[in-house]
Protein backbone atom coordinates (compact mmCIF):
# COMPACT_ATOMS: atom_id res chain seq x y z
CA UNK A 1 0.00 0.00 0.00
CA UNK A 2 1.53 3.76 -0.94
CA UNK A 3 1.94 6.31 1.51
CA UNK A 4 -1.16 8.31 0.25
CA UNK A 5 -3.05 5.31 0.76
CA UNK A 6 -2.34 4.62 4.26
CA UNK A 7 -2.89 8.02 5.37
CA UNK A 8 -6.03 7.64 3.23
CA UNK A 9 -7.17 4.69 4.69
CA UNK A 10 -6.02 5.71 8.72
CA UNK A 11 -7.75 9.00 7.86
CA UNK A 12 -11.37 6.45 6.65
CA UNK A 13 -11.10 4.59 10.17
CA UNK A 14 -10.67 7.69 12.15
CA UNK A 15 -13.54 8.67 10.57
CA UNK A 16 -15.71 5.89 11.31
CA UNK A 17 -15.18 5.63 14.85
CA UNK A 18 -16.23 9.47 15.53
CA UNK A 19 -19.64 8.38 13.36
CA UNK A 20 -19.57 5.45 15.77
CA UNK A 21 -19.52 7.32 18.53
CA UNK A 22 -21.86 10.00 17.90
CA UNK A 23 -24.35 7.41 16.37
CA UNK A 24 -24.11 5.73 19.92
CA UNK A 25 -25.09 8.28 21.62
CA UNK A 26 -26.61 10.27 19.49
CA UNK A 27 -30.25 9.48 20.94
CA UNK A 28 -28.79 9.97 24.32
CA UNK A 29 -28.82 14.03 23.50
CA UNK A 30 -31.08 16.45 26.04
CA UNK A 31 -34.61 15.49 24.63
CA UNK A 32 -35.95 18.39 26.36
CA UNK A 33 -34.95 21.15 24.31
CA UNK A 34 -36.44 22.39 21.43
CA UNK A 35 -35.92 21.17 18.06
CA UNK A 36 -33.44 23.86 16.52
CA UNK A 37 -31.19 23.39 19.95
CA UNK A 38 -31.30 19.85 19.50
CA UNK A 39 -30.08 20.02 16.29
CA UNK A 40 -27.39 22.55 17.56
CA UNK A 41 -26.40 20.01 20.40
CA UNK A 42 -26.27 17.22 17.91
CA UNK A 43 -23.94 19.57 15.40
CA UNK A 44 -21.81 20.07 18.16
CA UNK A 45 -21.45 16.59 19.56
CA UNK A 46 -20.48 15.46 16.23
CA UNK A 47 -17.94 18.17 15.65
CA UNK A 48 -16.56 17.20 19.28
CA UNK A 49 -16.05 13.18 18.12
CA UNK A 50 -14.65 14.26 15.04
CA UNK A 51 -12.42 16.83 16.51
CA UNK A 52 -11.08 14.06 18.84
CA UNK A 53 -10.52 11.55 16.52
CA UNK A 54 -8.45 14.24 13.98
CA UNK A 55 -6.36 14.83 17.10
CA UNK A 56 -5.72 11.79 17.96
CA UNK A 57 -4.64 10.67 14.19
CA UNK A 58 -2.33 13.78 14.11
CA UNK A 59 -0.49 13.47 17.08
CA UNK A 60 -1.29 10.17 19.51
CA UNK A 61 1.65 10.29 21.48
CA UNK A 62 0.71 13.65 23.01
CA UNK A 63 -2.67 13.19 23.86
CA UNK A 64 -3.10 11.87 27.10
CA UNK A 65 -6.70 10.95 27.85
CA UNK A 66 -8.69 11.68 24.33
CA UNK A 67 -11.69 10.16 26.05
CA UNK A 68 -11.73 12.28 29.04
CA UNK A 69 -11.32 15.49 26.82
CA UNK A 70 -14.01 14.10 24.24
CA UNK A 71 -16.51 13.46 27.42
CA UNK A 72 -15.74 16.70 28.90
CA UNK A 73 -16.34 18.46 26.42
CA UNK A 74 -19.80 16.63 25.13
CA UNK A 75 -20.93 16.65 28.42
CA UNK A 76 -23.15 19.37 28.60
CA UNK A 77 -25.56 18.30 25.57
CA UNK A 78 -26.72 15.25 27.63
CA UNK A 79 -29.30 14.94 30.87
CA UNK A 80 -27.26 13.86 34.20
CA UNK A 81 -29.60 10.77 33.62
CA UNK A 82 -27.81 9.85 29.87
CA UNK A 83 -24.10 10.87 31.13
CA UNK A 84 -22.96 7.39 32.31
CA UNK A 85 -24.10 6.04 29.16
CA UNK A 86 -22.16 8.62 26.91
CA UNK A 87 -19.44 8.67 29.37
CA UNK A 88 -18.88 4.55 28.65
CA UNK A 89 -19.64 4.90 25.12
CA UNK A 90 -17.11 7.65 24.52
CA UNK A 91 -14.57 4.94 26.50
CA UNK A 92 -15.32 2.39 24.91
CA UNK A 93 -15.40 4.22 21.08
CA UNK A 94 -12.03 6.00 21.75
CA UNK A 95 -10.29 2.58 23.62
CA UNK A 96 -10.77 1.21 20.17
CA UNK A 97 -9.69 3.77 18.15
CA UNK A 98 -6.46 4.18 20.18
CA UNK A 99 -5.80 0.42 19.87
CA UNK A 100 -6.19 0.58 16.47
CA UNK A 101 -3.53 3.63 16.09
CA UNK A 102 -1.13 1.60 18.62
CA UNK A 103 -1.50 -1.32 16.22
CA UNK A 104 -0.90 1.04 13.40
CA UNK A 105 2.15 2.29 14.76
CA UNK A 106 3.51 -0.84 15.63
CA UNK A 107 2.98 -2.03 12.51
CA UNK A 108 5.29 0.68 10.84
CA UNK A 109 2.22 2.16 8.72
CA UNK A 110 1.86 4.93 10.39
CA UNK A 111 3.97 7.56 12.31
CA UNK A 112 1.56 9.45 13.90
CA UNK A 113 1.64 12.79 11.55
CA UNK A 114 4.82 13.59 13.40
CA UNK A 115 8.80 12.95 12.33
CA UNK A 116 10.27 10.68 15.13
CA UNK A 117 13.89 9.93 16.35
CA UNK A 118 15.40 7.14 14.69
CA UNK A 119 17.23 5.83 17.86
CA UNK A 120 15.84 3.39 19.97
CA UNK A 121 15.52 3.93 24.05
CA UNK A 122 18.01 1.77 26.52
CA UNK A 123 15.06 -0.13 27.23
CA UNK A 124 14.55 -1.22 23.14
CA UNK A 125 11.61 1.36 22.62
CA UNK A 126 11.69 3.78 19.54
CA UNK A 127 12.56 6.89 20.53
CA UNK A 128 9.26 9.54 20.72
CA UNK A 129 11.21 12.61 20.43
CA UNK A 130 11.16 15.12 17.38
CA UNK A 131 13.95 14.85 15.37
CA UNK A 132 16.56 18.26 14.91
CA UNK A 133 15.30 20.05 11.31
CA UNK A 134 16.64 18.01 8.81
CA UNK A 135 18.42 15.32 10.63
CA UNK A 136 17.33 11.84 11.56
CA UNK A 137 17.92 11.90 15.50
CA UNK A 138 16.83 14.08 18.31
CA UNK A 139 19.27 16.38 20.42
CA UNK A 140 19.68 13.66 22.70
CA UNK A 141 20.35 11.11 19.98
CA UNK A 142 22.60 13.31 17.20
CA UNK A 143 25.35 11.90 18.28
CA UNK A 144 24.29 8.53 16.38
CA UNK A 145 23.94 10.68 13.08
CA UNK A 146 27.79 12.09 13.68
CA UNK A 147 29.18 8.33 13.81
CA UNK A 148 26.36 6.76 11.14
CA UNK A 149 28.10 9.50 9.00
CA UNK A 150 31.82 8.77 10.04
CA UNK A 151 31.17 4.86 9.09
CA UNK A 152 29.64 5.71 5.70
CA UNK A 153 32.53 7.81 5.26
Amino acid sequence: MAVDERILHIQHCMYQYSRAIYRSIKDLIDPYVDSPTQLEYRREVLAACEGTMERLAADPHYFAKPDRALFQDIRRYFPITAQAQVAWAVTEGVGAAVEFIEEQIEAGTFEGGVARCHATTRKGKPCQRTPLPDRDYCPSHQHLERSSSRVAA
